[in-house]
């Protein structure tokens, strides 16, 4: 997701964006979209408004999300007061709480513990020390901000590099270089796919899923790791060999010094007693994810958790993010430099990026607005002529147009523009929605060409040690393959896991 800028730092794209979409507005509202449904015109308006002002960072992405509660009462669609509870809901307080947690596991440094761990277990020649990075980057990534993970990741890369440097020369260490760059910024991508806290776009997901269908089962954390971590594992081993076996590689005599990560794993000292217990709480938050609803592996259905309680269908996941992370209020931390203070602090609350968490309800907002209008329905009645369409072929579409459009836009913006709209799609196909809703969302993780892309990429680019035609080469061949890798393993793979017959429209969907 591109970083917001500030008002003074300005383009003339963006002053353009932010005049275009005022007049798309003033245009759509003259369409007459529906001469019976009035509200249908003005929820179409305020979607081109967003859209165009989200695809082109005119204003902060997080201001553009706050538009509907200001326009939906003025232009008739819904009462502020109805509008408002959209935007704080159990999706919310997952994010919340997940990142509450990744962000203690940063302060006592226990993130770079286990990359480091990760490193040293896998490390060896060149071609191991980038795998290293890159299974320790996507596991952190699952759980913790990619962002955060990259600017980790980034420092020991490079201490790594000046070494490498000084023994062989920059010219003769640059394949190795660029190599373990893109390779730390890919996984930090592809880690995020694999789990609903993983990347903002799974989050926005399950919610406007569940407003969309209302009558539809949610999405648990457990049957998304599922579902995803086989596509993410999957890439994780493509773009390794392609780095390493393709276009780049390394001469016999190139050796890698180990000892650079070893240091920087001895510096860490013992393991203290505050990340021993952040660990805890991250393995119990973890566990309590993926077991808290049956688990269903094909051949084995492992049983959830929560049946052992009264109320099993009051508790989410977000029950479980909060939870776990309120137990870090309470335990005195230990630490010479902490003394008297708890594990986790309120100065967390200032670091949770709340923008995201507008930008999230922005979407939110938007869904439910394309819902209580029937613009959903219209779109539908547009698209009626795919149905028999092969899924297959849509699923591949879908994902196409997803990688490279948010090679250019946010990534979580342009799925909370785009899921409403597949929804619709699906209905008028007569196809499960998660056929085309759960490509797309995977393929927004997955623009690898342009720094402005995503935060890993734009980190790595900016460490000075990569161009960008060296970017965009590799980039641009993962992203073909990305299409094609989640096209075929959600279709074959991912439908079994979620339990979804492709030749049957859902009965959820129909009343939704």
């Amino acid at each position: 997701m591109p970083v917001e800028v500030s008002s003074e730092a300005r383009s003339t794209g963006q002053k353009i964006g932010l005049l275009l979409g005022l007049i798309l507005f003033c245009v759509t509202l003259f369409l007459d979209l529906d001469p019976s449904n009035p509200e249908v015109t003005n929820m179409a308006a305020v979607a081109v408004l967003m859209a165009t002002w989200w695809i082109t960072d005119a204003i902060p992405l997080s201001a553009t999300a706050l538009l509907p509660l200001v326009l939906y009462p003025v232009l008739g669609i819904m009462k502020t007061r109805e509008c408002a509870p959209i935007y704080v809901n159990s999706t919310i307080f997952l994010f919340i709480g997940g990142f509450m947690i990744a962000l203690t596991m940063e302060k006592w440094q226990l993130h770079k513990r286990i990359a480091l761990w990760i490193i040293r277990r896998i490390g060896g020649g060149p071609e191991r020390i980038i795998l290293g990075f890159m299974v320790a980057a996507a596991f952190l990534s699952m759980w913790i901000s990619n962002t955060a993970t990259a600017i980790m990741m980034v420092p020991i890369a490079i201490a790594i590099i000046l070494q490498l440097e000084e023994r062989f020369g920059k010219s003769a260490c640059h394949p190795f270089t660029v190599a373990l760059m893109l390779g730390i910024a890919y996984a930090c991508s592809l880690g995020g796919m694999a789990t609903l806290v993983g990347t903002p776009p799974n989050l926005s997901f399950a919610r406007i899923f569940e407003i969309t269908f209302p009558n539809a089962e949610p999405i648990a954390f457990g049957q998304w790791l599922v579902m995803a971590l086989p596509i993410t594992l999957i890439l994780l081993t493509i773009v390794w060999l392609l780095l390493t076996r393709v276009f780049f590689r390394f001469g016999e005599s190139f050796e890698v010094d180990r000892d650079v990560v070893k240091r920087e794993y001895a510096a860490l000292g013992s393991m203290s007693f505050e990340e021993r217990a952040v660990l805890a709480v991250f393995a119990a938050t973890a566990f309590g994810w993926v077991f808290r609803k049956d688990l269903v592996l094909g051949f084995l259905t492992i049983p959830g958790w929560s049946r052992l309680l009264p109320h099993a269908d009051l508790i989410d996941d977000a029950t479980v993010a909060i939870a776990m992370a309120m137990i870090l209020f309470f335990i005195p931390a230990r630490s010479r430099n902490a003394a008297g203070r708890m594990v986790m602090g309120v100065d967390v609350f200032s670091k949770i990026p709340w923008h995201i968490v507008l930008l999230f309800g922005g979407g939110f907002a938007l869904a439910q607005g394309f819902r209580v209008t029937g613009l959903s329905e219209l779109i539908g009645t547009r698209f009626a002529g795919l149905e028999g369409v092969p899924p297959l072929a849509m699923i591949t579409l879908v994902c196409g147009g997803l990688t490279f459009l948010t090679e250019l836009t946010s990534n979580t913006a342009t799925t909370e523009m785009i899921l409403p709209i597949l929804a619709s799609v699906a209905v008028a196909m007569k196809v499960n929605p998660l056929l085309l809703m759960i490509p797309a969302t995977l393929s927004a993780s997955c623009a690898f060409m342009m720094p402005v892309a995503t935060p890993p990429n734009a980190i790595i680019f900016g460490s000075g040690r990569i161009k960008i035609a060296e970017m965009a080469r590799v980039g641009l061949a993962i992203n073909l393959i990305g299409v094609v890798v989640i096209a075929l393993v959600f279709f074959f793979l991912g439908t079994s896991v979620l339990g979804i017959d492709t030749a049957t429209f859902p009965a959820w969907a129909e009343a939704g």
